[in-house]
């Protein structure tokens, strides 16, 4: 996710089989049933996940991430960091309510955590390594008012992360759970297959996740399914506003859905530009499309597998094109290489910051020169570390927190995007850029379609550049680098 005080520092159905790592993984797959009611401004939705245990380990358990619940009134976590922003008619809540669970079509007990953040179901019997378990979920969403990954506001109604998706197992951990945070992105997931039906009122126009399969009028309401494989996500924004312009970049349809935006042909070009530089620099984009949504949303931008939304809030088409490089971007790093970014955001937030420093050192026609984003981005660092010293006495530079780690917001944009951007960028100017790009290249194949971590991200660089470069990573990620 791309956010705007950070903007302005610098510009003034079948489960598939991966082969990865030498193992054989069975995708979890998600069959939605989603019912868009205007009037309640609430989704009914029938889900069934095939989880298939890929671990080592058997698990008596099943763990899903709802991030509806952030939006939920008296939470200790206010969802947003700009609330002055995010709300448009005043503060608004929502939630997920869950009406049944049903394992292998038998009803099953559920537990929704304290903090609404996590909800586990328990299962008849253990589930072995290479098996699987299916679970029925009956929810209906009931959306705030807000400018926000989920909810709806003037102009566009966001269906980010609306539904319960099944939190990363790891061996020798457990289900990983999440926090809520309203700074950054509290997400992390595994790759899986989708088949989702979207009911909805027929004055919308429908930006998705993944390809339309079917679409159909019935009764003053619109059927479309989709399907989308290999992706980590899936997210739709609806909007009576919406125009379309498209382009082919190769075999991918590139889709930019506006509403008040005489720039609309430039940012498209924007789009199509950036997703053919990132395939040149990092590798192929394997998707038949991918849409650039322009939606209210209180950030400067977010992404999701095929379709990242951009705020209409922007106070310029040169931050438009901007952000639109940035969450493009992350499709590469996060939507195809993923990691956990609730606690490794600088991951994919820094080399997402870096790559958008890449993509205008190719396209000097909009006017950004990359060895002065460079030297802003550094003069930047230097000036928070100063200040933040000079106010409370010591500064944490460290990378390496949970989003919920990070006292302040620029706190946080400096540590993960700024920092981030720096380190990749320091590595860059120590080899010649042959080496620094097969190493870019050789780390988007090794973990395309699987979640990275900082050790799995260093071991590849070391890999390829056939140097250890553990203590020069680790100095950046716990703060020890020395700017002069």
């Amino acid at each position: 996710m791309k956010k705007l005080g950070f903007l302005f520092i610098f510009i003034c159905f079948l489960p598939l089989c991966l082969v990865g790592c030498g193992q054989e993984k069975q995708l979890n797959s998600y069959i939605i049933d989603a019912v868009y009611d205007e009037q309640n401004h609430s989704l009914s939705c029938q889900q069934t996940v095939t989880y298939v245990n890929n671990s080592n380990n058997a698990i008596d358990e099943l763990c899903f991430f709802l991030y509806a619940n952030s939006f939920e009134e008296g939470k200790r976590v206010v969802p947003t960091s700009y609330e002055n922003r995010a709300y448009p008619n005043g503060q608004s809540f929502g939630s997920i309510d869950m009406k049944c669970i049903k394992i292998n079509g038998t009803d099953s007990d559920f537990l929704v955590s304290d903090a609404k953040n996590i909800l586990t179901i328990m299962l008849e019997k253990e589930l072995f390594p290479n098996e699987s378990v299916v679970v029925d979920l009956e929810y209906v969403v009931d959306l705030a008012n807000i400018n926000h990954r989920l909810g709806y506001g003037n102009n566009a109604v966001n269906f980010g992360s609306f539904f319960p998706i099944v939190c990363v197992y790891e061996d020798g951990r457990g289900f990983v759970k999440n926090d809520f945070s309203p700074s950054g992105d509290p997400f992390y997931s595994d790759i899986a297959n989708f088949e989702v039906n979207i009911t909805y009122p027929n004055e919308f126009v429908i930006a998705s996740t993944g390809e339309q399969i079917e679409s159909e009028k019935k009764d003053n309401q619109i059927v479309a399914k989709y399907r989308a494989e290999n992706v980590r996500d899936f997210c739709f924004v609806l909007s009576a506003k919406f125009e379309m312009l498209k382009e082919m970049v190769g075999d991918t349809e590139v889709r930019y859905y506006f509403y008040d935006d005489e720039n609309a042909q430039e940012h498209l070009q924007t789009a199509t530009n950036a997703l053919a530089t990132f395939e040149e620099l990092f590798g192929d984009y394997p998707y038949s499309q991918l849409s650039v949504v322009k939606t209210n949303f209180c950030f400067g931008g977010m992404e999701y597998p095929n379709l990242v939304m951009i705020s209409d809030d922007l106070d310029s088409s040169e931050t438009d094109n901007y952000v639109i490089v940035h969450e493009i971007a992350h499709q590469w790093w996060y939507g195809m290489v993923g990691n956990n970014e609730f606690e490794d955001s600088w991951i994919d937030e820094g080399l997402t910051e870096f790559s958008t420093a890449l993509f205008f050192e190719r396209h000097q026609e909009y006017g950004l020169d990359y060895d002065q984003i460079m030297d802003n981005a550094l003069q930047t660092y230097k000036n928070f570390a100063k200040i933040y010293s000079d106010i409370l006495g010591s500064v944490d530079e460290s990378m390496n927190r949970n989003l919920n780690e990070f006292d302040t917001e620029p706190e946080y944009v400096n540590c993960v995007y700024t920092k981030g951007m720096l380190l990749f960028n320091q590595v860059r100017q120590s080899m010649n850029d042959k080496k620094f790009f097969a190493c870019l290249r050789d780390y988007f194949k090794t973990y395309k379609f699987q979640n990275s971590s900082p050790e799995k991200l260093i071991e590849s660089f070391c890999k390829s550049t056939h140097t250890n470069l553990e203590s020069f990573f680790d100095a950046w990620i716990n703060g020890k680098v020395v700017f002069q």
